[in-house]
Parts: structure tokens; sequence; C-alpha cells
């Protein structure tokens, strides 16, 4: 049996981390100009995507080493250098004593997610009919990012050409597999594996809204976790808003809350 304990935290943390370390070198990639860099301080992944990107954080701050004055220095340095917000998403299990010095630095909390993780296991495949899912074939980036972002873009439609860009990021970002769901052989959902010494982050899983309610996304599940399976991975990752829908779906998929996150962001100077 895995329990949530630190020791599990830091495999979660550490492979989210790669996986947005991994999304800057993409972007630097693909769009050198954007100035994506990154370094590891203090037993984190510190990332800088643009000043205005959700990867551009610190992801297992005060796990795997205790938290200090001087390492914060150097991070907080990173990110003024770069003109970005200084945040980082922060496990509980980083301890009282990392807690209180983001609080004595005048750091405040923004927002709070569920870490989820279960075993990999892999069960007789269901008969879906019509439906299945696959990993995308090389050409189907712009057909997979497209689908991805009319998926998550349905509530806010605004910010279609930011989730079509950051699809294509994520499509061409290594140690990612990313695949399709289909009716038919019609695509209609969307979704990412990322791959990091053993654990699967499950993540993207997006369904197109005139092809919800098909089961879709119990077609993703069951083909990225035989992929994770194939991969030796043994243990899945989601991450998601505390209290959503989303977090409620993953539950309801065997996922198991690890720990409840939240995200410190540095006040403004006067």
């Amino acid at each position: 049996m895995t329990f949530a304990d630190v020791a599990l935290a830091r495999r979660l943390e550490r492979a989210e981390g790669a996986a947005c370390l991994q999304f800057a070198k993409a972007r630097r990639r693909l769009q050198p100009e954007g100035g994506a860099d990154w370094m590891e301080c203090a037993g984190a992944f510190v990332v800088f995507d643009g000043p205005d990107s959700p990867i551009t954080q610190t992801f297992g701050l005060g796990i795997s080493e205790p938290l200090t004055e001087k390492g914060l220095d150097t991070i907080e340095e990173f990110f003024r250098q770069r003109g970005a917000p200084v945040q980082h998403e922060v496990s509980p299990l980083a301890g009282v004593s990392a807690l209180d010095l983001l609080c004595g630095r005048g750091y405040r909390p923004v927002e709070v997610s569920s870490v989820l993780y279960r075993l990999v296991e892999v069960q007789a495949p269901t008969v879906r009919g019509p439906v299945g899912a696959r990993v995308m074939d090389p050409g189907e980036v712009a057909l997979w990012s497209d689908i991805s972002a009319r998926g998550w873009a349905q509530e806010q439609p605004d910010l279609l050409d930011f989730v079509r860009e950051m699809g294509a990021i994520l499509a061409a970002r290594e140690q990612t597999v990313c695949f399709l769901g289909e009716v038919d052989g019609v695509p209609g959902a969307a979704g990412a594996l990322s791959l990091h010494e053993g654990i699967a982050l499950f993540a993207g899983a997006a369904t197109v809204p005139e092809m919800r309610r098909r089961g879709l996304q119990g077609a993703l599940l069951e083909a990225r976790m035989q992929y994770a399976a194939d991969q030796g991975c043994d243990l899945a990752m989601m991450v998601a808003e505390a209290g959503s829908n989303s977090q409620r779906n993953a539950e309801r998929l065997g996922f198991r809350i690890a720990y409840t996150r939240t995200k410190w962001r540095l006040s403004k100077e006067d």
C-alpha cells in the first residue's frame, strides 16, 4: 500500500516539476525569443515560461530539503530579473516552518489544488463500441491542440488562442505522450501523459462540447493507464482545483487525494 506521506509528496512534486521544466524547454526550442529558463534551487524546480504563464513558478519547495532564507533569496532574484511574479506550489508536507517562512516574507495564498494519486493498474479493456483512444500521430499536433483548446475554452472563449498555443507546446514537450479520443474514428477528446521516474502525470484531458457524455474520457484514461503500465510506471497522478468537478471525476476513477496544495505569491513591494 502506498501512503500519503512525505516520500510520496517528493515523488509527485518532482514529477510535476519535471513536466513543467520540459514545457519550458519545449518553449525555448519553438519560441527562443520568449526567454524561457529554468534552474534547480533549494531542492525545487524553478521555471520561467513568461511573466504571465501558469508554468512560471516553483515546484517541490521545502519537500526535498529544508526551506531557507538564502534559498528564497536566490529564487526570488531569478524571477525578478525576468520581470515575473514569484510563485510557489507548496505541499503542506513541506511543514509549518516552511509555511511560516513564506508568511514572514510577505507571501499570500492565491490558489488551492488537490494532488491525487492511484496505483497504475490495467484491467480488462472495456467494450466501448465505436468509442476508443489512441496515441496521437506525429502529424496531428495541430488537431490535438485544437481539440484541447475547444474543450478547455468553452466557458472562456477569449482564451481559445492562448490554450491552443499552450497545447502545441505541450505536444512538443519531451517525456510526454499525447492521446486522442475518438467516436467512429472522429477525434473529439484530447489528453496527455507525462512520465518521470515511475510517475505518470495525467493532464490536459478535454472533450469538445458536442461530443461529451459519450465515454471519451473513460477511453482516454484506459489508454493512458495501459501506456503507463507498459512504460513501467507504478503510480498515476492528477492535479485538480480543490473540490471541483475535475477532482470528483478523478476520485470516481479511483484516484485518492494525497494532499491539498497551496500556491503562494510574493506580494508586490511598495
